[in-house]
């Protein structure tokens, strides 16, 4: 998530930076609710602005109690330069806190170092999977997905038995460990992982649905999306956070040429994840997009039955997945933007619809969780997760700064 800075504090430290020995971060919001894993941002300008010629291999973030966190510090534009090597060039310095319930203020502080502070364990990261024809994956300690590059939508060379899918759809790795598995799950085979031995299963169903939380457009009475994306860019990745961006080459909705490239944003310790949809189209009228859900994503050997909860409130479209084998799953999309949410069906999928306009970014929310990982164990509970994910959403933490 990220945070605004009031701009007292950025003028606080203009001015007091010269003597700074610590920056004092203090951190406030409204809601009542738990805030696990919240994500603190705070511009790495105002950190140098504090801290004047601070490294990120040599500072240290403390909680109240002394603590030191994890942190990470982003670089998302690369094509900034530091000639001076004073580290003015990067993005955020990113750590977490969970808040308790009722607990609407905590601080923190980042200070300098003479030691070298060592990279620390990461909870997130992203990574494209040539070896598996171009799949992309990610991962948290929650939840792992992927979706699907250009090499699995390429024909099969004549006598192979290549596998063939053309679909923008998202898939789940439903987890039941904190630490990563992507890799190892590729490692040891394609079929391996649909089998769950301790670790999870992947028995989400794609095809050529949206699958979990993918993107297409509402137009001529039909859903028309893209199919497999054609270049990607890793922008950060972990320890904290992970952000990339997937493009997906033009289609047309209607008559209207679209293209899209999404902007994925994952935190540790979330069950979700924020996605920024850019399309871009001709015209100067909006377009409906719609983020959606596949209706029946389970296996037909579970003899699921999945249900669906429309909520205005939240602006969230919720499923529930009951299975008979591998344990209950939901999944959900969260749309902020949506006024008065607008929700629709066609034959496979569930969605909800916003107005888009050519380059202007769509945010919204994927997330997902499984009743044998531990976290999310029935239906109400995936429902009170939902609607306190939207509640985060629409009610941000507010940071504040001051240096001495």
């Amino acid at each position: 998530m990220k945070l605004s800075l009031p701009l007292f504090a950025l003028a606080a430290l203009a001015t007091t930076a010269h003597a700074a020995e610590r920056l004092t971060v203090t951190v406030t919001h409204d809601l009542a609710i738990a805030r696990p894993a919240e994500t603190i941002a705070i511009p790495w300008k105002s950190v140098n602005d504090a801290l004047p010629h601070a490294g990120i291999q040599h500072i240290v973030v403390k909680d109240a109690a002394g603590r030191v966190l994890p942190h990470q510090v982003t670089n998302v534009a690369p094509e900034a330069k530091d000639p001076q090597k004073n580290g003015v060039a990067y993005g955020e310095l990113l750590f977490q806190h969970d808040f308790a319930p009722g607990e609407k203020r905590a601080t923190f502080t980042v200070e300098k170092t003479d030691a070298v502070v060592p990279p620390f364990p990461t909870k997130v990261w992203a990574r494209i999977v040539p070896e598996r024809l171009d799949d992309f994956a990610w991962e948290n300690d929650k939840v792992a997905h992927r979706t699907y590059g250009p090499a699995l939508a390429a024909p099969a060379p004549a006598g192979a038995d290549k596998e063939v899918l053309k679909t923008s759809g998202l898939d789940i790795w439903f987890k039941r460990v904190p630490y990563p598995i992507v890799d190892r799950w590729y490692n040891i085979g394609h079929d391996h992982y649909h089998h769950d031995e301790g670790e999870g299963i992947d028995m989400y169903n794609v095809g050529t649905t949206l699958g979990a939380g993918g993107t297409g457009i509402w137009a001529g009475g039909k859903l028309v999306s893209g199919i497999n994306f054609t270049h990607w860019k890793v922008l950060a990745n972990g320890p904290v956070r992970a952000i990339f961006e997937l493009t997906y080459d033009g289609w047309d909705a209607a008559g209207t040429k679209v293209a899209e490239v999404k902007r994925f944003t994952v935190d540790a310790g979330h069950y979700f994840d924020r996605i920024d949809s850019t399309f871009t189209f001709a015209g100067t009228g909006p377009l409906q997009a719609a983020v959606g859900l596949n209706k029946e994503p389970a296996d037909k050997g579970e003899d699921a039955k999945s249900t669906f909860t429309e909520d205005a409130k939240s602006k969230a479209l919720v499923q529930w997945v009951a299975q008979k084998k591998s344990g209950d799953f939901g999944v959900a999309v969260i749309l902020p933007s949506a006024g008065n949410p607008a929700f629709g069906t066609d034959a496979r999928n569930a969605f909800m619809l916003a107005p888009v306009t050519s380059g202007q970014p769509l945010r919204y929310y994927v997330g997902a969780g499984w009743t044998r990982a531990g976290g999310i164990t029935a239906r109400e509970q995936w429902q009170r997760t939902v609607t306190d994910e939207a509640a985060r959403v629409a009610a941000p933490v507010r940071v504040s700064l001051s240096a001495r």
